[in-house]
Order: structure tokens, then C-alpha cells, then sequence
């Protein structure tokens, strides 16, 4: 840049909403939007999340209505997460043609179509008894290579059922590998992977253990979700992924991690999706309820970062209130 001012003048471009708009260097459109939804066996009106002011625990029927208020809204994906009425140690509900995921799959494949993505999460601390993600051993260690059977049997379950993505949440190791492999052999090879490449060990979580039920009753999952320390291990944990087969890879949580976004975007060719966790919804939804910000500029605001940050595909509990608004705002 040669000019200074007074012939420079950055504000010229910020004069007018119509200047602003034309010269925006980030935009936000609804089919950036996937929103993550609860589906719960057993109960017959949906439950509200207290944590989490707006989201609730469906019923089947309640998730086929705000699904197709998400589709019509032009939200690009919801992904399912499920709540059984029966939990084990080896998560037996999630990979059950009869269990509540593979339903809510297969009302939603038939009422959707192509209106929208549907993607399920793969993991098993929904399903568990304990809490954790994995098969236990018996000193209640995390098996990681028999966890990957289990992965292996819950993917081939999802894509019979009509799942289009499958995003394995776990973070174990040959995850995505396994999971390919199964797909592949099982005459699934179309279905997308998203892997959650990069999952830290995070305190955003906790509204979401409310929500999916899946809390641990013992210990915690540092010895496989990432060291917030850390980012490099991030972008290794990335390539690894991408290198077992992932068709997209996901930073997960988005808001205290745009750095490791950046970096993520910066080093692969794929999408990246960065997901608005549990936590980040809690506290501007608790925030704005004391009047101490503005809810929805905040929102936005959250939202249009994740993008800036390098991230194609935004997972957030409000994608459908948010694809509604910028289709009303839209000239």
C-alpha cells in the first residue's frame, strides 16, 4: 500500500449496509450449516436440554417435524445423535437395525431425500453404561482395537439405514481406516466420511453430556480426545485421517480453537468443518438471557469467525434459526 491518508480512507467502504455488504471478505450462507439433533427411545414429547435453552431430546416424530423445518430452511446437513433406552458395556443399541438412530435414519431418508445431508455421529458414549467411547478392558482402559470393531459394525448399521455421512467422534486411533474398510466391504463405498479429526478434551462439553445422556461415571477421555495444549498434533492427527480415507475432516470445538481451524485449512484440500459446541451455545444463550449482550448479533458474530477462520462447514445448534434469518435478510 503507497496511499496514506488523507487519500487513503479505509472508512469510504464502510460508509453504507450496502458498501459493507458488497466488500464483505466472509460470507455466511445456510448451506454452511449443519445442525446436530437428539432422537431419544421411550419417551413420547420431546425433552428440553435445560443447559441448552431450544434444543431438545426428540421423538421420532419430533425429529421428522424439525427436520423438515431445518431442510426447509435450506440448512445444508443435520447430523443425528441417539439416546437409547438400554445401555451396555459394549454400546449394543448403536449398530442394532432396530435401535433409535437406524429408525430416525430411516423416517428421515424417506421424508427428506435430497433436501438435505443426513449424517449420524459414530461414536459409543451415548450406548455405553459407562460413559466412555469405547470397549473397556477389564482394568477400564479403552481396548482401542476392539473399539474399532465395534465402529466398523455401527457404520455398516447407519449406511443400511440410509445415513449419507458418517462422522466417527471416538479419536481412536485407525479409526477412519476401519471404518472405510467396513463401508467398502459391506458394498457401502459411496458413503462419506467426516472424520472428527480434531477433537480436544474440552470443558465445552458438558451441556452436550446432558443432552446425549453420555457423561463418564468414572475417569475422563484425555487419554484419547487432544491436549488443548497442543496443535501440531492436530495437523498429524489430520493427515492421518485424510491418509485412512476421510472425505472431510472437522476441528471440534470451534470458537477456542480458530487458530487450529486456520492451520487445519491452510494444510489440507478437503472441506474443513469446525463444530459450535455445547458450551459455546450455553453461554451466549445465558449471556443474552441477563441482557448482558445482544443474542442474535452475538450469534452471528460467532458464526461469521468460524468461517473467517477457514472452516467450509459450520455445525450449530442454531443452523436452522440462523438459515432462516439470512433467507430473510438476503436482497
Amino acid at each position: 500500500m503507497s496511499a496514506q491518508f488523507p487519500v487513503a480512507r479505509p472508512r469510504r467502504l464502510r460508509r453504507t449496509p450496502a458498501l459493507r455488504r458488497l466488500v464483505a471478505e466472509t460470507r455466511l450462507a445456510p448451506a454452511d450449516l449443519v445442525l446436530p439433533m437428539f432422537v431419544k427411545e421411550g419417551i413420547t414429547e420431546p425433552q428440553p436440554v435445560s443447559s441448552m435453552p431450544g434444543v431438545y431430546q426428540h421423538t421420532r416424530d419430533s425429529l421428522r417435524k424439525a427436520a423438515h423445518e431445518a431442510a426447509q430452511a435450506g440448512v445444508g446437513g443435520i447430523i443425528l445423535f441417539g439416546v437409547p433406552a438400554v445401555k451396555d458395556g459394549t454400546g449394543s443399541a448403536a449398530d442394532d437395525p432396530d435401535g433409535i438412530v437406524q429408525l430416525a435414519l430411516r423416517d428421515l431418508s424417506g421424508d427428506l431425500g435430497d433436501a438435505t445431508v443426513v449424517m449420524t455421529d459414530l461414536c459409543l458414549d451415548e450406548y455405553t453404561d459407562h460413559g466412555h467411547c469405547g470397549v473397556l478392558t477389564d482394568s477400564g482402559e479403552i481396548d482401542n482395537d476392539a473399539t474399532l470393531e465395534r465402529y466398523a459394525s455401527i457404520a455398516v448399521a447407519q449406511a443400511e439405514a440410509g445415513t449419507a455421512v458418517v462422522g466417527p467422534s471416538g479419536m481412536m486411533d485407525g479409526q477412519v481406516a476401519a471404518i472405510r474398510a467396513a463401508l467398502d466391504g459391506a458394498g457401502h463405498p459411496d458413503i462419506a466420511i467426516m472424520g472428527y479429526s480434531v477433537k480436544y478434551a474440552s470443558a465445552y462439553y458438558g451441556p452436550f453430556r446432558e443432552a446425549a445422556e453420555c457423561a463418564p461415571r468414572f475417569g475422563d477421555r484425555a487419554s484419547h480426545q487432544q491436549d488443548p495444549a497442543n496443535a501440531e498434533e492436530s495437523l498429524r492427527e489430520v493427515l492421518l485421517d485424510l491418509d485412512e480415507g476421510a472425505d472431510m475432516v472437522m476441528v471440534k470445538p470451534a470458537g477456542a480453537y480458530l487458530d487450529v481451524v486456520r492451520r487445519v485449512r491452510d494444510t489440507v484440500d478437503v472441506p474443513v468443518a469446525a463444530y459450535q459446541v455445547s458450551g459455546e451455545y450455553a453461554m451466549i444463550e445465558a449471556a443474552a438471557a441477563k441482557g448482558w449482550i445482544d443474542r442474535e448479533r452475538t450469534i452471528m458474530e460467532s458464526l461469521l469467525s468460524i468461517r473467517r477462520a477457514g472452516a467450509d462447514i459450520a455445525l450449530t445448534y442454531w443452523a436452522t434459526e440462523v438459515a432462516r434469518r439470512l433467507s430473510q435478510d438476503s436482497p
